[in-house]
């Protein structure tokens, strides 16, 4: 979150320590960076020719001398050339001892055909008798009854609602992971801190956007995800009252995902809270009272938490006198960072020319958007001011609250907060 915003912000000033301070570094696990370590970062050769040992049968030597260069010859059905490059395709092995042959594959083709007609014999047999057609289908139901629409106060099976106290406050861990379920990864969790005023869908998509991009570039297995809404400390135009966005996003994930979770703690501190207190907080409550997560074998290893922000929250680091040092070395280098690309926003350019980002480099992972998702907290209230749809851009749970609590509707908001922000 921006710190400009702290109803006590005052501009940082050089090698200067955060009050409160953050926790040690031994509180937190030395865990792998989240990008991979290639060749080049231990200089090592790798542009040298790779080379193969093979036995190589030469043409006689009487005839050596009258081949031009380059002359194939095939001996025993090999091809050689006088100058031979490594890797010849000919000399490959088979990917796999199980590829199948063409007659095989027609053979397995026949067989399924096969299994289709006789399960169409079967559909058509069943067909005939109407009696067992009738029980055929009244194991299933067609539609959606009206008595299995959810309602908005309805608590799904094994949801915990987050408290609107700091006194009856639990951290929810009914969706975190409790084991590893690939031996050769590493526990992973992601927090999202952010106002959440609406929570929209760009905000539901991130999350997965993120998933995709851990599981695809990365070592780590997610085991868990978290919306930490702000406190109502944080100076902004547009914020609801923390109690209605907290369950907002209660509402926006705990019947559409299996693995998000949304944690009240920040958004029930009497201050302001800095970013990197609530990643300490998420430390302490998984890493420190749990003692992170157990492998298949049963050993307990800590667990990495890194922080999911937009392209815009990142750029506002490079603003002088906005974020501490201290919080920076601490939020990338001790934990790391998801970074979503927005529109309009050069975060690599960014990242190269911040001396703190480029050097905790390798723990910041940048999410590309395959498919551009610019939906802003900021714009749909800016629609509910005007009495506009917001259908199909949040979640109808969401848009339900939001009627049946009559948010949004007779606030006002600066105009260049609307045009500019990306929240």
């Amino acid at each position: 979150m921006d710190p400009t915003r702290a109803p006590d912000f005052k501009p940082p000033t050089p090698n200067e320590q955060p009050h409160p301070p953050n926790d040690p570094e031994s509180t937190i696990p030395k865990s792998k960076p989240i990008v991979p370590y290639v060749l080049a970062d231990y200089n090592a050769s790798i542009d040298a020719p790779f080379q193969r040992k093979s036995k190589r049968i030469s043409p006689h030597p009487s005839m050596v001398n009258q081949l031009p260069d380059n002359t194939n010859i095939k001996n025993n059905g090999r091809k050689f050339r006088s100058n031979r490059i490594p890797l010849n395709m000919d000399d490959f092995q088979p990917l796999s001892n199980e590829i199948s042959s063409a007659e095989e594959e027609d053979e397995n083709e026949e067989d399924e055909i096969n299994e289709i007609v006789e399960d169409s014999s079967k559909v058509e047999t069943l067909t005939d008798n109407e009696s067992d057609y009738e029980k055929s289908t009244t194991s299933y139901n067609f539609g959606v009854l009206k008595n299995q629409i959810a309602d908005l106060e309805e608590v799904p099976h094994g949801i915990v609602r987050q408290a609107q106290d700091i006194e009856s406050y639990e951290f929810p861990s009914h969706r975190l992971s409790k084991k590893l379920n690939n031996p050769n990864k590493l526990p992973l969790v992601i927090v999202a801190c952010g106002s959440f005023s609406p929570i929209t869908y760009l905000h539901l998509r991130m999350f997965e956007m993120a998933l995709d991009a851990i599981n695809e570039q990365t070592r780590f297995e997610v085991i868990g995800g978290y919306y930490s809404p702000v406190s109502d400390n944080y100076k902004k135009a547009g914020l609801a009252p923390s109690k209605h966005r907290v369950r907002m996003c209660e509402l926006a994930c705990e019947r559409t995902s299996s693995w998000l979770m949304v944690d009240a703690w920040e958004s029930l501190q009497p201050a302001y809270t800095r970013t990197a207190k609530v990643l300490d907080h998420f430390n302490h409550e998984i890493n420190v009272k749990r003692g992170g997560i157990s492998k298949i074998t049963g050993e307990k290893i800590g667990v990495k938490i890194m922080l999911l922000a937009g392209g815009d929250l990142i750029e506002s680091m490079g603003e002088p006198n906005v974020w501490a040092d201290a919080d920076l070395h601490h939020i990338l280098g001790n934990y790391g960072c998801l970074i979503l690309e927005r529109t309009g926003s050069d975060v690599r350019s960014f990242l190269l020319s911040h001396d703190i980002m480029y050097e905790h480099r390798r723990n910041v992972l940048v999410i590309k958007q395959l498919i551009y998702n610019d939906i802003s907290s900021t714009k749909v209230r800016l629609f509910l001011r005007r009495g506009m749809s917001v259908q199909y851009l949040l979640p109808n749970s969401v848009i339900r609250y939001i009627a049946e609590h009559g948010l949004y509707v007779n606030q006002t908001e600066p105009v260049k907060q609307v045009m500019g922000n990306k929240d």
